[in-house]
C-alpha cells in the first residue's frame, strides 16, 4: 500500500468543495438538531467510508444503478426527513413544551447511515472519487475522499449545534425541515429532468 500526499490532498480538497454545498451536508445539519450531533457523525461517517470503498473498488458499476431509483429512494427519505422535523416542532401555541431529541445510539446511526448510504448513489462526489482512484491510485484517494466527506459532516454537525444554542429549536427545527422538503422536490425533480 503506498500513499502519495499529493495525491491525498487533491482528492481532500476535491471532494470537500464538491461536497461543501451538496444536499448531504444540509441532511446532517437537519439531522444534528434532532438528534445527538456525534451519533449523526459516526453514522454519516460509515456511510461515506462504505462509498468510498465502493467507488475506488468498483466506480465504473456506480453507473449501472438505475438512476431514477436511486433518486426517488432519496426523496423519499428527505420527504420522510421533512416531515419528521416539521411534525416535531409543533406549532407556536406549545413552546413550553420541550422538544424530544432522539438519543439512542442505533437509531441515530442507523438513521444518519441510510439517509447517506442512499442518497450519495452516483452523487458527483462518488463519481470524482472513482475518477481520482482510476488516475491517482486506490488508496490515496480513499484516505482524501473518506477524510473529505467525514469532515464536511462534522462542519455541518458543528455548525447545527452552534445554531440550537443561538436560535429556538423549534425555530431550527422548522427551517430544517423545510430544507428537506425543499432537498426531497429537488430531488424528485432531477428524476424528471435529469
Amino acid at each position: 500500500m503506498h500513499l502519495d500526499p499529493l495525491a491525498i490532498i487533491t482528492a481532500f480538497g476535491l471532494i470537500f468543495l464538491a461536497e461543501l454545498p451538496d444536499k448531504t451536508m444540509f441532511a446532517s445539519l437537519a439531522m444534528g438538531t434532532r438528534m445527538r450531533p456525534l451519533y449523526v457523525w459516526f453514522g454519516t461517517s460509515s456511510a461515506f467510508i462504505v462509498h468510498v470503498a465502493i467507488a475506488v473498488g468498483a466506480g465504473s458499476l456506480i453507473g449501472l444503478l438505475p438512476d431514477w431509483t436511486v433518486k426517488l429512494v432519496s426523496a423519499s427519505l428527505f420527504a420522510f426527513g421533512a416531515f419528521i422535523l416539521l411534525r416535531g416542532s409543533g406549532g407556536d401555541d406549545d413552546d413550553d413544551t420541550e422538544v424530544k431529541t432522539v438519543t439512542g445510539f442505533w437509531p441515530v446511526y442507523s438513521t444518519a447511515f441510510m439517509a447517506v448510504f442512499i442518497s450519495e448513489w452516483g452523487d458527483l462526489t462518488q463519481i470524482t472519487t472513482a475518477n481520482l482512484a482510476a488516475s491517482n491510485g486506490t488508496w490515496s484517494t480513499a484516505v482524501g475522499s473518506a477524510a473529505a466527506l467525514m469532515s464536511v459532516s462534522a462542519l455541518a454537525l458543528l455548525a447545527g449545534k452552534f445554531i440550537a444554542k443561538r436560535v429556538p429549536l423549534k425555530t431550527v427545527q422548522r427551517i430544517g425541515g423545510i430544507c428537506m422538503l425543499g432537498l426531497a422536490i429537488w430531488t424528485g425533480v432531477e428524476i424528471f429532468t435529469g
